[in-house]
């Protein structure tokens, strides 16, 4: 393909609306390059409004030092775009568009509506005025001949060949499929030879073998104010008990590690504190006192407050005699063993871990073996929890993927 004249004069093509390709467009879109967004589903940005349903966590506010600890083993290779993309960057973005923002009380930043709609519709709105065009129902298929830069989609109309001056890949992981990330690129790049870390749940469930009286019973209940541990980690807040076993936010906190104990041993056991705000000590003096002729299930609902499920979960889990033992089951109250034995479906996770190596890709996030082709987002192999910290990742990559995108074209008329 002959070069165009200037930069101008070049087409960029973005596989993927979401928050990382829509980034990668924006930037791109205002050095002047024609932007074309490819997505699959029938309006961009479906996952990104379904994670604003609950409230829009756009980012965190904690020190950089102690953000950049959230993306475990990744930290380093991530830290460039964060820097440059960090949570109070981001967050002037964001008010750029109109859109103000606040911090909750976890450290957390929401917009101040909570909902994703407006920002999104803001953020449409300047990128159309900056010329990015949207292709809706294209599903990418891979390329029609060897040419990185020949890409071929399935539309309502039949196979398409569009073709472009450089690619940014930005399909998300393996989540929520029905929203869009099917991870159906995983084959298509593997053909190509690109070095892939298979795709995995992360911010998910785990399954438990309950019995079926406590499944049939307490399935959907709320642990409400407990904590969770697992290999000297400790989270606290709420998770819920499922029919298959357990989820929720302290859970996901953690999933990473339970995930890879798992895939070791073939299972894992964390230990969740029913009373967090009491001491061994106060438990065991409350629990000690003489219960007369009530049941302990009785005793322990008015000595410690303990009831419903969590009550229910001390039964699940230790013999009679221990549940009748003040000491044993204070013991058990403190850390309540859990048996993990497999992750929830990658369909059902919040989001994913695994995806393209960042041995495959160069500090511009180019594919080494695809020049030209650029990745971004969930797609790449990294991992973090709730709370901001996926949503900062994917703006950040986006980011540094369109700015490489532009290098590219630069370096092409040097």
């Amino acid at each position: 393909m002959p070069k165009p004249a200037s930069i101008s004069d070049k087409i960029a093509a973005v596989v993927g609306g979401g928050p990382a390709g829509l980034m990668a467009a924006e930037v791109v879109s205002r050095a002047g390059v024609k932007v074309n967004v490819y997505d699959a589903m029938p309006s961009v940005g479906r996952k990104f409004l379904m994670a604003g349903k609950g409230g829009l966590n756009i980012t965190h506010s904690e020190p950089f030092a102690s953000f950049l600890t959230r993306y475990n083993g990744r930290a380093k290779v991530l830290q460039p775009a964060l820097t440059e993309f960090d949570a109070e960057v981001l967050r002037e973005w964001v008010h750029q568009l109109g859109i103000k923002t606040f911090v909750g009380s976890s450290g957390r930043v929401f917009p101040a509506e909570m909902k994703a709609a407006p920002l999104l519709r803001a953020w449409l709105h300047k990128l159309r005025q900056q010329g990015v065009k949207f292709h809706v129902r294209h599903r990418w298929l891979g390329w029609s001949d060897s040419s990185p830069y020949t890409l071929r989609f399935q539309t309502p109309h039949g196979l398409r060949d569009i073709e472009a001056d450089a690619v940014i890949l930005a399909l998300g992981g393996g989540s929520w499929p029905q929203l869009g990330s099917t991870g159906e690129w995983v084959s298509i790049l593997g053909e190509r030879g690109v070095s892939m870390t298979a795709l995995a749940p992360s911010n998910c469930g785990f399954d438990v073998n309950w019995s079926e009286h406590f499944r049939q019973r307490y399935a959907g209940s709320p642990l409400k104010s407990v904590a969770a541990s697992f290999s000297g980690i400790g989270k606290r807040g709420d998770c819920m008990i499922t029919g298959t076993g357990v989820e929720g936010g302290i859970i996901y906190a953690l999933s990473a590690l339970l995930r890879e104990e798992i895939a070791q041993t073939g299972s894992a056991t964390c230990y969740l504190d029913l009373a967090p705000d009491k001491t061994m000590a106060v438990l065991i003096e409350r629990l000690s006192k003489s219960r007369g002729k009530q049941s302990m299930t009785n005793h322990l609902r008015k000595c410690l407050g303990i009831d419903g499920v969590k009550a229910g979960l001390l039964r699940e889990t230790v013999t009679l005699e221990e549940f009748n033992d003040p000491a044993t089951l204070c013991s058990a109250v403190k850390a309540l063993p859990v048996k993990l034995i497999t992750a929830r479906p990658i369909a059902e996770a919040i989001s994913s871990a695994g995806g393209v190596s960042f041995d495959a890709i160069d500090a511009q996030f180019m594919i080494e073996s695809l020049p030209g082709v650029f990745c971004a987002g969930e797609m790449l192999d990294w991992e973090a929890p709730t709370g901001g910290y996926l949503l900062t990742a994917c703006f950040a990559t986006g980011r540094k993927a369109g700015e490489g995108v532009l290098n590219w074209f630069n370096r092409a008329h040097e």
